[in-house]
């Protein structure tokens, strides 16, 4: 019996293998002939584990033969992006230069909970160079095209991540998410994308791009896939001194509680511009199957937008200075370029659009005594080409790298947490819509999105 894994999520996997309908071992060695077939198209992995992840597996098969608990996810394939540190395997971030650094030691502390659970690592993903862009066209790795239209775009930085999901290589992946690298390209490949709360999961053993912003998660293709990835990752470490010491929040249990009494409003204002029709069709359509009728705006949102690419492009900066200084030939053009820009923003802007943060976290925090969970749309339009250098939209014409983020940036800038659900409509290429709560209700935005699924409006 073949695994097809564009129907099969990572529970029912995880099933089969626990009560013997099929071996870790065979779903492993499925999966990998999958990957090797598709990659030379979808050019989503940058390395594939082959031998090493049919050794875990057979050791899963034996564990399990013994009568041990195999975990949670027991013989569950995924990959990650290629900024995590995976033993043995040297951590690339998209770039040309890390390439001649030694191989990590130690897995990063989200691999090594999801290993511990059961679930088999079988590769690593393309992605933007230092995870700067939303486009995954990388100069050294290639571009990694949309599985719904290989001519497009995937979105990135976590471009890999979500087109191998979309394309049903593996049922999860781990991304990481700055100003909008998960949510972006999940949007335009069609999954579920969720960037939880800054500081909720380690980040432990992934390359930094811009530490007061940086953010991990993960894409996949069901809502009970997500909760369970998410129980097993949170929960603190002293490895990483942000990661949050609260405890862990069961998200299981909550799925099916339903929302009522939950209070929920339609972002306005800079939430509402700037896109094509369908964007926010599939915005109202969302809205009105959780008989939405309240709008919001959110005050001073290009400015935050503004802050947000300062402090990205500052942090960003000053981590590779050395390397933009002696080896700039080296760097991804369109990576460098914007680096080097960074590096010449003054200290004193830095500084005020750091003041300006804390001011518009505390303009939402009063919108959140209001209400429990705010939409937006997830990006403002469908996936460009591939090469596409800029968007028309409503008769204006944007940069298609900065802009891709407009509607995900400023809520990375103050660590919400944020879904961004793939959204049924008339067009040909996937949509998505952003859930959005106050920090660490991760399972709030979970059960929403569990309704929206219960009656057919998203799907992968």
């Amino acid at each position: 019996m073949s695994l097809d894994l564009k129907q099969t999520d990572a529970v029912n996997i995880s099933n089969a293998v626990i009560t013997g309908e099929r071996s870790a071992s065979e779903v492993c060695t499925e999966v990998l002939r999958e990957i090797h077939q598709q990659n030379p198209t979808i050019n989503c992995f940058t390395t594939i584990l082959s031998e090493q992840a049919i050794a875990q597996a057979k050791a899963l098969d034996q564990a399990i033969s013994k009568g041990e608990d195999p975990g949670a996810l027991a013989g569950v394939p995924f990959a990650v992006k290629n900024l995590f540190d995976i033993t043995g395997i040297t951590t690339l971030a998209g770039s040309k230069i890390n390439r001649e650094n030694p191989p990590a030691t130690h897995d990063a502390t989200a691999i090594q909970r999801l290993k511990q659970a059961g679930a088999i690592i079988i590769g690593a993903l393309n992605m933007d160079e230092y995870a700067y862009g939303f486009v995954t066209e990388n100069s050294h790795y290639g571009a990694t095209p949309n599985p719904h239209d290989i001519t497009r775009i995937s979105g990135g930085s976590s471009g890999g991540s979500a087109a191998s999901v979309a394309a049903g290589l593996v049922p999860f992946t781990l991304g990481s998410d700055t100003n909008g690298s998960i949510r972006v390209p999940a949007a335009l490949c069609g999954v579920l994308g969720l960037k939880p709360t800054y500081g909720r999961l380690s980040r432990a053993g992934v390359f930094p791009f811009s530490s007061s912003l940086d953010h991990i998660g993960f894409m996949a293709r069901s809502l009970r896939d997500l909760a369970t990835i998410y129980d097993i990752v949170q929960g603190s470490d002293e490895r990483d001194p942000v990661c949050t010491k609260r405890p862990p929040e069961a998200t299981l249990p909550q799925l099916d509680s339903g929302i009522e009494g939950v209070k929920i409003a339609v972002l306005e204002g800079y939430f509402a511009e700037t896109g094509e029709p369908e964007v926010f069709e599939v915005v109202a359509a969302v809205a009105k199957a959780l008989n939405v009728t309240q709008q919001i705006t959110i005050p001073e949102t290009h400015r935050a937008k503004a802050a947000a690419y300062i402090i990205t492009a500052c942090e960003g900066s000053h981590f590779h200075l050395a390397n933009l200084r002696s080896r700039s030939p080296d760097f991804d053009p369109a990576t460098r370029d914007r680096f080097l820009a960074g590096a010449l923003i003054p200290a004193t802007w830095y500084n005020q659009a750091q003041r300006f943060r804390r001011w518009y976290q505390q303009q939402v925090q009063e919108i959140f005594q209001k209400v429990d969970i705010l939409l937006a749309p997830t990006t403002p339009c469908v996936a460009p080409k591939i090469g596409q250098e800029k968007i028309n939209i409503g008769g204006e014409e944007l940069l298609v790298r900065p802009h891709l983020g407009l509607y995900t940036q400023p809520l990375s800038f103050i660590g919400l947490p944020v879904l961004s659900v793939p959204v049924k409509h008339l067009g040909q290429l996937p949509l998505g819509v952003q859930i959005i709560a106050a920090p660490h209700n991760e399972a709030l935005i979970l059960r929403v999105a569990k309704v929206l699924e219960a009656q057919g409006i998203i799907g992968v």
